[in-house]
Formats: C-alpha cells, sequence, structure tokens
C-alpha cells in the first residue's frame, strides 16, 4: 500500500466492459509529508474519494479480491482516505 493525492478525475464514455460504473480518478504519489514523489498515475476509487484527499492506494492482483472485479482489469486502486498521518 502506498500514499497518495487525489488530484483529479477522468471521464472515459467508452471503456473496457470491467470498468464500466468505475470511478476513475487521477492520483499522484507522496511522501509522509504530503510532499510529490511521482507522477501522475489512474486509480479506480473504490471508497468515494475526492479531489485533494490523501488516499491509500493499492496496486496488482491485491485489489481484485472482491468475486464481482476477480476478472476486471483494475491494477491500481484507492481504498481508504486518510484522516491523519503521525510521523
Amino acid at each position: 500500500m502506498k500514499l497518495a493525492k487525489v488530484i483529479g478525475t477522468v471521464v472515459a464514455t467508452r471503456k473496457e466492459e470491467s470498468l464500466v460504473g468505475c470511478k476513475l480518478m487521477i492520483i499522484r504519489r507522496v511522501n509522509g509529508t504530503s510532499e510529490y514523489i511521482d507522477s501522475e498515475e489512474i486509480a479506480v476509487d473504490f471508497v468515494g474519494a475526492g479531489i485533494g484527499d490523501i488516499v491509500l492506494i493499492a496496486q496488482g492482483s491485491s485489489v481484485r479480491v472482491d468475486p464481482k472485479r476477480k476478472e476486471s482489469i483494475i491494477d491500481m486502486a484507492i481504498i481508504g482516505i486518510i484522516d491523519a498521518i503521525d510521523i
């Protein structure tokens, strides 16, 4: 799992069928002090995050544990919204 900040949204009217109904967000990885450390990426939002939220992301097969998502092509997902970080 990694930290990221939601910086935008993606609207795709045509997409692979397993992504229909998925909310796509533009995220950028951050460190523990919310400084950007990587380039932009797209993640499927499982938790209702919004622009400006610091979120927890997961990648790979671990984001497809739900039986409904087992065959989807999702590679990165927002799995939590961070309330506070204590370092």
